[in-house]
């Protein structure tokens, strides 16, 4: 589905017409996965749009950053103001944001350290990833045949771009098997996460998540998520989990910027049923805090 366009996208400094928003068929990343990025979300509250925990995503941006030796020449301060601007500027009451930070045209080889660094911003209208439905009724999924990259390979904490290979070979193997999304496991047979998104399984009505030392991303809807289940009374525990806990679970969903919160309701055919309650109420109060509508998650919101 071809993305929707808007009128600017940010890139190294200076809003350029969409269109416009090109990069030479050289560029170092293009051949090399040599980028960083983020995936962040601007919601429509009933004070307007407002871009949930941008600081902690142009953190993370920065920290990818560094870990790739990549300078970005901008601050999170300025990484911030520059995408407000671009979403004022393209007149967005709610859209999905797309930074990216990427080693650029000039040199050739696999050390990437002499090629430039530029900086791109893009944001458009976004629905759900896995779309209305899914949010709803939940979503299948498979355990994958693909493992997750290993910490000491292709680090994870390393948001970049080369690491979603792997990611698009679990989804489309899940997608040609007739599942909605795939669930990674490390080399160690434990489970990790989908393909971009974070997961938790509830029993007994208590939340058990994979810990970062498994290998995971350190997602901020996942970290937003168990603040919200702390705050509501949930016990949240981080323990590495093998493919039968997912199994045998009361309640699974997904968290992700893009994905929101979405039930699971079967994993490898094994029927986990309907989201249940533990999962309908943490999504109830997960698109309060992002819509503005609970003030206890106020602190979470930038405005424009």
């Amino acid at each position: 589905m071809a993305l929707p366009e808007v009128d600017f996208i940010w890139m190294d400094g200076k809003l350029v017409p969409w269109a416009d928003a090109n990069v030479h068929v050289l560029t170092h990343a293009l051949h090399y996965g040599t980028g960083v990025f983020e995936g962040i979300r601007c919601y429509a509250t009933a004070d307007g749009p407002a871009v949930f925990r941008l600081v902690e995503h142009m953190e993370r941006f920065e920290r990818s950053a560094k870990m790739l030796f990549m300078d970005l020449g901008y601050t999170v301060d300025e990484m911030v103001e520059a995408v407000k601007t671009t979403i004022r500027e393209n007149k967005l009451p709610a859209c999905y944001i797309r930074p990216i930070a990427f080693r650029g045209y000039g040199v050739m080889g696999l050390d990437p350290i002499p090629a430039p660094v530029n900086v791109t911003i893009a944001c458009w209208p976004w629905e759900t990833y896995m779309g209305e439905e899914a949010l709803i009724r939940g979503v299948d999924v498979g355990v994958s045949s693909w493992r997750q990259r290993s910490p000491n390979a292709m680090p994870p904490a390393i948001k970049s771009t080369g690491n979603y290979l792997n990611s698009s070979l679990a989804r489309i193997e899940a997608n040609r098997h007739g599942y909605n999304e795939a669930v990674m496991l490390n080399e160690d047979g434990r489970v990790c996460e989908g393909t971009g998104e974070n997961l938790f399984i509830v029993r007994d009505e208590v939340i058990s998540t994979p810990p970062v030392s498994d290998g995971i991303l350190e997602g901020i809807t996942r970290d937003s998520i168990m603040v919200i289940a702390d705050n509501l009374g949930y016990p949240v525990i981080e323990e590495s989990l093998v493919r039968t806990d997912l199994y045998t679970a009361d309640e699974m969903f997904m968290t992700g910027s893009a994905a929101e919160l979405v039930p699971v309701r079967s994993v490898d055919g094994r029927v986990i049923g309907d989201a249940g309650p533990v999962t309908l109420e943490l999504q109830k109060a997960f698109f309060a805090a992002v819509r503005g509508q609970d003030p206890a998650y106020e602190e979470w919101l930038d405005r424009l």
